[in-house]
């Protein structure tokens, strides 16, 4: 057993003995399904803390020849499957770590140091079969392979390290002709019963795509039926937060939104596994600088992009076409690319079933508007923020005129001729304007009742505090006629769970002079 070569089963068998550890060991299954398939060659990319590396030690102590592995799994779901016993330690497993490979004495290029070390593992373990000293890795598997018939799994953990580091040709190139000589070697692919490539990003679609064409690829915007094992799913978190007596609508609130199927929407998982161990809900990517790579992206001026990433800090999607994208940080055409990118980092998620992408939750919310604080195209917007505050709190105190005057502002800042008269952009506006009330509330747009829906409904995250429902209309009502639709609709039953005080909000603008008027009423049900 080897570093490269079969590792064994400790960093697997570190991770089971945390405090906490969700088991993801179906992931299996589903590989089990692609072994030895033309759908063997994977390739899957996930924003940092993800539990990408994770994934990468439970499938070499899955399909690895390791000695310790077996005792581990046992105590797995995937051992209770039918399909554990199919492909259980029966494959030569080489795990690269790329990232470590390139940044560990970068006097010596990276394919020279795998060749190296990779095969001389090689060689230890098949010492009869007359590896010589100078072969290349793939010639190496390939000798193997034809001598003994046994198979390699490829593990690849951060393929694209080198891609986003942005180094030289002379590194880059030759890292392309080593997998070029993996991935491309007809005579060697029979050899290769699959590979496993994890990065952030996909398959960049240049210069790298010629040599990886064959993976199939499951990203943030495609997960496909890995979907469940991207992050922590709804019932997972759940089960954390009774074992540790946090409330779960508020972990959901801080880190869920990352939605990958119509069923399945996920959590970020470092940070609700840190939420939970220090008993508290706060951004925990806050501490790595993170807001940094929103910052380098939005300065891209791109036209529209200050109205879209105004429209998802106040709560809204924007269409964004992911498909354009070329999955390099090098070149960045348009406001898409952008988006697209910062979806692959995890600060904004995709529908893709509407196209559209936004904000998925608090904490990553909160790296916004850090990422803006001094680029001057979002001063106004700052601004804006930083009155939220206020707004919030002349609302509860009854204020229509103040409200009324906000409103106008946001209105018409966050809107154009041509869509001053949505609904969708002007809920998105008040968002924004409230943006400093999602630290009390959760704020949802079109809360159904049992007549109809309100335009925005702000649920206090203190039962003590004021629920706040907003009801909208245009000229063909007024705003006393939006208090008297939002009494008609039966709130009392949606927020029967909700014992605290109501303030209705109900707002009237006019199309043709933009002129906002506001009606607030306080009840008590």
């Amino acid at each position: 057993m080897g570093i490269y070569l079969n590792p064994q089963s400790e960093l697997l068998k570190s991770a089971m003995q945390s405090e906490i550890y969700i088991d993801k060991s179906l992931i299996l299954k589903e590989l089990n399904k692609m072994i030895n398939t033309e759908n063997r060659f994977i390739c899957v990319s996930r924003p940092r803390r993800f539990g990408k590396s994770m994934a990468s030690d439970l499938i070499c102590a899955y399909y690895g020849k390791t000695s310790d592995a077996l005792p581990l799994f046992e105590k797995l779901k995937i051992y209770k499957d039918e399909c554990f016993n199919a492909h259980f330690g029966k494959y030569n497993v080489i795990k690269l770590d790329i990232n470590g490979l390139y940044r560990n004495k970068k006097d010596i290029p990276i394919i020279t140091k795998i060749n190296k070390k990779v095969v001389a593992e090689i060689q230890e373990a098949f010492p009869t079969l007359g590896i010589e000293n100078d072969d290349t890795l793939d010639e190496a598997m390939l000798t193997v392979y034809a001598k003994t018939g046994e198979q390699f799994v490829i593990v690849m953990d951060e393929y694209d390290v080198l891609i986003r580091e942005e180094v030289a040709d002379e590194v880059f190139m030759p890292y392309l002709e080593f997998l070029n000589g993996l991935f491309k070697n007809r005579n060697l692919k029979p050899a290769i019963a699959m590979a496993y490539l994890t990065g952030i990003l996909p398959i960049v679609r240049d210069k790298v795509e010629s040599k990886l064409n064959e993976f199939m690829e499951f990203t943030m915007y495609e997960a496909a039926n890995f979907s469940e094992f991207v992050g922590f799913t709804k019932d997972e978190v759940k089960s954390l937060c009774n074992r540790y007596s946090m409330d779960y609508s508020e972990c959901l609130r801080w880190y869920d939104g990352y939605r990958l199927t119509k069923e399945i929407s996920v959590c970020n998982p470092k940070s609700v596994v840190m939420a939970m161990m220090q008993r508290n809900y706060i951004s925990h990517w806050s501490n790595t600088g993170s807001y940094e790579n929103i910052k380098d992206y939005v300065e891209y001026d791109f036209d529209g992009t200050r109205k879209d990433v105004e429209t998802m800090l106040g709560g809204g999607k924007v269409k964004v076409n992911v498909l354009s994208f070329l999955n390099t940080k090098k070149c960045f055409k348009d406001k898409d690319d952008v988006f697209t990118y910062l979806i692959h980092l995890g600060y904004l998620t995709y529908d893709k079933y509407t196209k559209e992408c936004f904000i998925p939750n608090f904490e990553v919310r909160e790296q916004w508007v850090l990422a803006l604080k001094n680029n001057k195209n979002y001063a106004q917007t700052l601004k804006m923020i930083n009155e939220s505050e206020k707004l919030l709190k002349e609302t509860l105190n009854g204020n229509a005129e103040y409200v009324a005057a906000a409103l106008k502002e946001a209105h018409s800042r966050q809107t154009s001729p041509l869509t001053y008269n949505d609904e969708a952009t002007f809920q998105s506006a008040i968002g924004l304007a409230f943006f400093r009330a999602n630290d009390y509330y959760t704020v949802i747009k079109e809360l159904p009742s049992g007549d109809g829906y309100a335009d925005l409904a702000f649920i206090p995250v203190n039962p003590k505090d004021p629920a706040l429902i907003i009801e909208l209309k245009s000229s063909t009502s007024t705003a006393q006629g939006a208090i008297e639709q939002i009494k008609q609709k039966n709130y009392k039953q949606v927020l029967r769970n909700y014992s605290g005080n109501m303030v209705l909000v109900g707002i009237k603008y006019h199309p043709n002079t933009h002129e906002h008027e506001c009606v607030i009423e306080r009840i008590v049900y």
